[in-house]
């Protein structure tokens, strides 16, 4: 039996007490928040876990085997080096950390203490997305051109980081999921509208090899809630709607021909295809669950997550090289260098 500790019981930390308590192998043992209100309420849902306003009771417990992290983005990397450095498995949400630096001290002590480190990249977990990297894979879409994102809602609104590090982070993850590469430049533009020292739209653009491109449109500031990924082949396209309930994947055969001849560039003669729409059939599971059963599963078996402290760490490479194009008018980053420079 595996011995959990949940730090963090605001917005997201509920749900991880919610799924572990759910999971076999696991026992759900106590939970940390400094907010007093919310902890009781934790108490009255959960009377059998042990609540304490002191996040230390967790680390330093030597009963409790992991823990999961869900505080503000800038204690991420404090808690994480904390818990591993007292012999804990550690899964820590989104964005993994808010530097470069801190995403390889996180993982040069899980490597030390032999402990698991997984990030909170939950929509790889998802059926759709992993369905989606199948169909990928398979060659059905044919060469990936280009990929577009959109992400946005009204809110939640954050004081601690902006619009790119509290929404990017899940299409990021999910792109170089799907793609199985990092890109090799990042750009970004972003404005602030509310608070004037935190971007609450933006546009972060990454280039692949191949010619490959990536956009990711963020905003806390759009009237309707969408997430919505479009994947542009040299054979079919696909769109995936996260928010549809039911037909999430479509896949259109559309495109266009090239033609193996053609005398000149102004004759080339351009041979657009239509045809059928295909809406694969998803189960429908809890995409949190499944990845905190992966999260026990590591732990029992000794094995490194699909999303492991690496994975955090390729995000996180984004997500920085991102925000200093912002801050230099949107200039392009080189990915590898900008590393070179960040890394420890």
């Amino acid at each position: 039996m595996i011995n959990i500790g949940v730090i963090g019981c605001g917005y997201w930390g509920p749900n991880l007490i919610r799924n572990f308590e759910s999971l076999s192998g696991v026992n759900m043992y106590m939970a940390a928040e400094i907010n007093e209100n919310k902890l009781k309420q934790i108490q009255e849902n959960y009377p059998r876990i042990i609540a304490t306003t002191d996040y230390t009771e967790i680390i330093k417990n030597p009963k409790i085997d992991a823990v999961a992290i869900a505080t503000p983005a800038f204690s991420h990397a404090k808690l994480a080096i904390e818990a591993l450095e007292n012999n804990k498995h550690v899964f820590v949400e989104k964005p993994f950390a808010i530097s470069i630096k801190q995403a390889e001290q996180m993982n040069l002590t899980a490597k030390k203490y032999n402990k698991i480190l997984m990030a909170g990249h939950i929509f790889e977990y998802t059926v759709a997305v992993r369905k989606i990297k199948e169909i990928i894979e398979s060659g059905e879409l044919g060469e990936i051109y280009y990929i577009s994102c959109q992400r946005l809602n009204l809110g939640l609104f954050q004081q601690d980081i902006n619009v790119i590090w509290d929404l990017a982070p899940h299409d990021v993850s999910v792109i170089l999921y799907l793609l199985g590469k990092e890109p090799l430049k990042v750009l970004a533009s972003g404005a602030s509208h509310i608070n004037p020292n935190v971007e609450d739209v933006s546009i972060l653009t990454m280039e692949f090899e191949n010619n490959l491109i990536a956009y990711i449109h963020n905003s806390w500031l759009d009237p309707n809630k969408i997430r919505k990924m479009t994947i542009v082949g040299s054979k079919k396209m696909l769109v995936y709607d996260d928010v549809e309930p039911t037909e999430k994947i479509k896949i259109y055969y559309k495109g266009v021909d090239v033609p193996a001849h053609y005398e000149t560039f102004g004759e080339f003669p351009y041979s657009y295809f239509y045809g059928d729409i295909v809406i694969p059939m998803l189960k429908n599971t809890e995409p949190l669950k499944t990845e905190l059963s992966h999260f026990r599963d590591c732990i029992i078996n000794g094995s490194q997550p699909d999303s492991n402290g690496e994975s955090g760490l390729r995000v996180v490479k984004v997500l920085e090289a991102a925000n200093e194009s912002i801050k230099n008018n949107s200039q392009k980053i080189d990915i590898k260098n900008f590393y070179q420079t960040k890394k420890l």
